[in-house]
């Protein structure tokens, strides 16, 4: 039931670090790491009961934790690693050459100037694309196989990553999340269109 469930933990100024599980979340609770809370009350943990009371105990934990942090974020510097599950999702599933939608297992990770000419592995050079175009395409540039692509790749920003990286997301902490993203990142435009 928890299991899927995942904590939005923002760090003392209120900036998203990332995701957190219920457990470490009643462990920053326990540890007194909590400093505020935002969003709703979304799980309640239940304990023993109290030997002499009979009460039982528990906590409540919110969607949105923040909490005590030594280390400042640095947004600017921040590069989130590339991988094809986060690329995928930032891409809306979509092929960027055809444009149409394909589940995880039919998509592939295409570089937009090719590793064979000297392209690099990172975030704005690499496109979702199907197996088909992306073989049509093969070693070559777009312009050279033709072929036009329908969005220019982004890096996406920390906010952003969190973003692509969560599992099930509450409407509170989604839109906790978007009023940290500035309304001209292609990002934000995606997903106004989702």
């Amino acid at each position: 039931m928890f299991n899927n469930q995942q904590i939005l933990r923002l760090n003392s100024a209120g900036h998203p670090i990332g995701w957190v599980n219920y457990e470490i979340a009643a462990r920053l609770y326990y540890t007194d790491q909590i400093i505020y809370e935002c969003g709703t009350t979304n799980l309640r943990l239940r304990g023993g009961y109290n030997r002499i009371t009979q009460l039982r105990s528990y906590l409540n934990i919110n969607s949105i934790i923040a909490t005590r942090n030594l280390n400042k974020l640095h947004y600017p510097a921040f590069t989130p690693s590339l991988n094809n599950k986060t690329l995928f999702k930032r891409d809306a599933n979509k092929c960027l050459y055809c444009g149409n939608t394909f589940d995880y297992k039919d998509l592939s990770r295409d570089h937009v100037l090719p590793l064979s000419q000297g392209g690099e592995d990172i975030w704005t050079n690499v496109v979702s694309a199907c197996k088909r175009c992306n073989n049509h395409k093969g070693g070559r540039t777009p312009e050279k196989a033709n072929m036009l692509l329908l969005a220019i790749p982004f890096s996406p920003s920390r906010v952003e990553y969190i973003i692509l990286r969560g599992r099930t997301i509450l409407a509170d902490q989604m839109e906790f999340l978007i009023s940290h993203i500035s309304k001209s990142s292609p990002f934000f435009q995606r997903y106004k269109k989702l």
